[in-house]
């Protein structure tokens, strides 16, 4: 049992079952402990009612959230769905094919300088000759009388100036005469060595390395000095390892053709194959006649499968850097305004823009005026599409395939 006891300080003084007495305010070890009765009262319903308020707040969210995306799939479902596809410059490389006649890289006729006969020749059609080679040799009696009579008056003419010379140095003849027959032995000696030149010419040369493509003489043959219609033919000679293909681009394709652009060369003596060349030379100016610019296409011809002479179409793949713009054909209406096509302003709004029709391609629609680059356009539009109205906007697979080109073009 428990004991009280007074201290001197008015407190008591709590005894255990063996007499001994403790502080006062020390708990007994091992009593339980017990929260105030008025501190579960409080605190209770406080924390009762914030998780009401919480599941009531949670419900309310729920609901607002389902309500809402409700109102957005009911507005998506009135909207109107449409297929677009973006505008776009035709771009794609266009096909020009033109017809050509080929020509020897060189070519030339060869023609006596001076007139007699024909000795020997030593080449025929289709030898090969290099440059130098001796063709043909002439026996040129006339000059070779002209040569003599010309070297003897030349040896006149400076036995006479000698002469003068010593007369003028012994003052027995004027200087004037001494020039008159200086002047005379320069002018002997100046047909003499024309003359030699002449007959030089009695040996005829290749000029360049190349083939024999004609031989129009034979032993005998008289031969007259000249060119054209006034001179024999002797030979005609071709240099055909890289071959001219000269044609005659029109006005509109001009300026897309310039130095160095690939052209394929398609001859019907080779069905199927294509022949590799690439623009050397152009006019740079138009015939007035015909709007046409002249146009040379080198062939590598080491293989000699082709002549000159032949006749041929050559093929450009030209690329327009001012090209128009380009819509399909089922994006293209006429109503009473004009021509028109739908667009699609603020991502999702339908514009009617007015445009100007240029060339029919079929499936696509040229567009010279009234849309930009990259508008884009709504695939088969129908009269529902007002101006102005919300739609759900949806791209085509074309318009996809042109962006993800354009992607992969940027990247590299």
């Amino acid at each position: 049992m428990k004991a009280h006891k007074h201290n001197g300080h008015g407190e008591h003084a709590v005894e255990d079952r063996i007499g001994r007495a403790r502080p006062p305010g020390a708990q007994q070890r091992g009593m339980p402990t017990h929260p105030p009765v008025r501190s579960v009262a409080v605190w209770g319903p406080i924390a009762a009612a914030s998780v009401l308020v919480l599941f009531v707040l949670i419900g309310s969210w729920r609901h607002v959230r389902a309500h809402n995306e409700q109102e957005r799939f009911a507005q998506q479902i009135n909207k109107v769905a449409v297929d677009v596809v973006s505008a776009q410059r035709d771009e794609k490389p266009k096909e020009l094919i033109l017809p050509g006649t080929f020509q020897a890289i060189k070519q030339t006729t060869i023609y006596p300088r001076s007139n007699g006969y024909v000795e020997s020749w030593k080449v025929d059609i289709g030898d090969n000759v290099q440059v130098g080679q001796l063709l043909a040799e002439i026996s040129t009696p006339e000059v070779d009388q002209q040569l003599a009579q010309a070297r003897a008056q030349e040896e006149i003419a400076k036995v006479t100036a000698d002469r003068w010379r010593d007369l003028v140095q012994k003052n027995v003849v004027s200087r004037q005469e001494y020039d008159q027959n200086q002047k005379a032995y320069e002018a002997a000696k100046a047909n003499l060595e024309q003359l030699q030149k002449i007959q030089g010419f009695q040996q005829i040369v290749a000029p360049f390395a190349g083939k024999i493509a004609a031989r129009n003489i034979d032993i005998g043959t008289l031969v007259t000095a000249g060119t054209g219609n006034s001179g024999t033919p002797l030979f005609s000679i071709v240099q055909s390892d890289v071959l001219r293909v000269y044609v005659f681009a029109p006005q509109e394709n001009a300026p897309s053709i310039h130095e160095g652009i690939e052209a394929k060369i398609i001859l019907q003596e080779y069905p199927g194959q294509e022949f590799e060349g690439k623009v050397t030379r152009i006019a740079g100016a138009l015939d007035p006649q015909s709007r046409t610019m002249q146009v040379e296409v080198q062939v590598p011809n080491g293989d000699e499968k082709l002549y000159a002479g032949m006749y041929g179409q050559v093929k450009f793949l030209l690329t327009d850097e001012n090209a128009p713009i380009v819509v399909p054909a089922n994006a293209f209406v006429f109503r009473k305004e004009g021509a028109q096509v739908a667009t699609i302003e603020n991502a999702d709004r339908i514009h009617w823009q007015k445009i100007r029709v240029g060339r029919d391609f079929g499936d696509r629609i040229e567009v010279l005026d009234g849309l930009k680059e990259n508008t884009k356009v709504v695939m088969n539009p129908t009269d529902d599409l007002r101006e102005g109205i919300q739609v759900a906007v949806k791209a085509t697979d074309e318009s996809k395939s042109e962006n993800t080109i354009a992607q992969s073009n940027s990247t590299r």
